[in-house]
């Protein structure tokens, strides 16, 4: 059994120590908001935060995130720079097919979770995730939306 805290709530798992954490996510707790795309750290739809940082759950195995604090798309909206982009994110209209948005969010407020305004060269720099709809244009002002709430 492995010990998962996820948005707050503890859990005990049972399966193999070198599963995805994407998959225990999905799979085995039911938090479906954290998406599938491409399973080797590119896409980015499945970013979560791992202790506060942005990180890409489908490569990251299950016991290397034993016991740390995982936050899912489902728990964003408790945190406070979480519910600035989900505000700024229906501000802007950003979402297009939204497959990505979870993981885009998720990447977002992590940048954000400092405080200031990130330039766009910062945000080019931070911000990997594809979104293959291309509202790039979106989030970039959502992100500067979100810094100003």
């Amino acid at each position: 059994m492995t010990t998962l805290i996820v948005n707050g709530k503890t859990y005990q798992v049972n399966a193999s120590g070198n599963t995805p954490l994407l998959w225990v996510l999905r799979d085995i707790l039911g938090l479906t908001g954290t998406k599938y795309g491409c399973g080797i750290e590119v896409c980015g739809a499945c970013t979560v935060w791992i202790d506060g940082s942005a990180e890409k759950s489908c490569d990251m195995e299950l016991k290397e995130a034993a016991g740390r604090h995982i936050t899912t798309i489902e728990g964003l909206g408790s945190t406070t720079v979480g519910r600035k982009v989900q505000q700024a994110w229906i501000r802007e209209q950003v979402p297009q097919c939204g497959y990505c948005q979870s993981g885009m969010m998720m990447a977002c407020a992590a940048l954000l979770q400092g405080g200031g305004n990130p330039t766009d060269a910062q945000i080019n720099a931070e911000i990997d995730n594809i979104c293959v709809c291309g509202t790039f244009q979106r989030i970039r002002a959502a992100i500067h939306t979100a810094a100003k709430l």
